[in-house]
């Protein structure tokens, strides 16, 4: 099946972009919020990782809303709860309401991605899955990135901040109405132990890796610039780190997936996290130097960008049907649990010695990656050889 370039296809991809945007403005500015009010790292990790827990919970209920609301009715309804969620964060200043409120964006973040991720899937065919995938993920990225760039602005209104932010969300909503895009997406539950027991084994290096695209994102947009006002960096730049992982990751996703497409995609995955891994222990170093700082960080973000891309296109290979739907959830999984515990683990470790274990979190996750990509290469060529 080709891809088809309708107006549905291109309102769902420049929708969700704009969901990204409100994401990469909400994160920093929660975080900028917090560290103005007296609050440390720990305490903005705590934050985000609510958000990723109520992504976590809502998982297992993907295949039971859609199939009793429908997606495309589901997906409208995620924006405005997102919306409103965001907006309450004006209305008090209360940590326990702000972390309830961040779960709650949280859950509906991840059936809105969940189900798009699908129809991403079920509109493309393997041999251009890459360059799809990545113009999928380049969209989202690419607003995502003007997020943090918003912070300055908005961070001028305090009484207005999040109420701008959301704002934002709604931009979503006319795009998202004017969608007609008629696949279902199938409940995974039936015969659930069959598909899991089939898939799981199947899985290992893409949840890994978006796992660690998960830690990597939700790292950069609220711990990353921390990091940066470590080493000295001012405030303004400082949130500019963020914006410079995300420019890598939309200029050279689509490329990426190019790559893939022509040269096969287990080695240009590989690849990319042989660089991540090369790049990621000079941070510290590099921090200070803009001649060396900005060019790390975008290839950082490139390289980072094309193991999470790549990682949705293995599940489009792999998967049709009831599994993709199966597999969809068990990468949105691997998200929230990743961005759940990273987050704390994370914010913990950096109150607790330095920030600069940010860096050493992140190494752990892409050398997990790497040795999952591996394992599975090892495991392909011992059947290849018994058969």
């Amino acid at each position: 099946m080709k891809v088809i370039f309708t107006r549905d296809f291109y309102a769902l991809i420049t929708s969700v972009a704009i969901v990204g945007l409100g994401i990469g403005t909400t994160l920093p500015l929660t975080a900028i919020a917090l560290m103005q009010a007296g609050y440390g790292s720990h305490v903005i990790g705590v934050l985000t990782a609510a958000q990723a827990g109520g992504g976590l919970a809502i998982i297992p209920f993907v295949g039971r809303i859609t199939s009793r609301i429908g997606a495309h009715r589901a997906i409208i309804s995620m924006v405005w709860i997102i919306s409103i969620a965001t907006l309450a964060m004006q209305l008090t200043v209360n940590l326990i309401a702000w972390t309830l409120l961040r779960a709650i964006s949280g859950a509906a973040l991840m059936l809105l991605f969940t189900i798009t991720e699908v129809w991403v899937h079920q509109l493309t065919q393997d041999r251009s899955r890459g360059r799809i995938v990545a113009l999928y993920t380049t969209n989202f990225t690419l607003f995502q990135m003007a997020g943090p760039l918003l912070v300055t602005l908005i961070a001028r209104y305090p009484g207005l901040r999040f109420a701008l932010c959301a704002v934002i969300f709604l931009l979503a909503l006319p795009g998202l109405s004017m969608m007609r895009i008629t696949h279902a997406i199938s409940p995974a539950d039936e015969n659930s132990h069959g598909i899991w027991k089939t898939i799981l084994p199947r899985m290992l290096a893409p949840v890994i890796g978006v796992g660690f695209f998960a830690l990597f994102d939700t790292l950069s947009l609220s711990l990353l610039p921390l990091f940066a006002l470590y080493h000295g960096i001012s405030t303004e730049l400082a949130v500019m780190f963020g914006s410079a992982i995300l420019l890598g990751d939309t200029l050279c996703t689509f490329f990426l997936g190019w790559l893939a497409d022509q040269f096969g995609r287990e080695r240009i995955h590989f690849g990319a996290a042989l660089v991540v891994t090369l790049l990621l222990p000079t941070l510290p170093a590099v921090a200070a130097q803009p001649c060396l700082c900005w060019p790390v960080l975008i290839i950082l973000g490139a390289a980072s960008g094309g193991v999470y891309t790549l990682s949705l296109s293995t599940i489009g290979e792999r998967f049709r049907g009831p599994s993709l739907v199966a597999a969809s959830s068990l990468i949105s999984a691997s998200w929230g649990v990743a961005s759940f515990l990273g987050m704390i683990v994370s914010g913990t470790l950096m109150r607790m010695n330095s920030p600069d274990m940010l860096v050493l979190v992140l190494f752990a996750g892409i050398s997990l990656f790497i040795c999952a990509h591996l394992w599975e290469q090892y495991a392909a060529r011992a059947c290849n050889t018994r058969l």
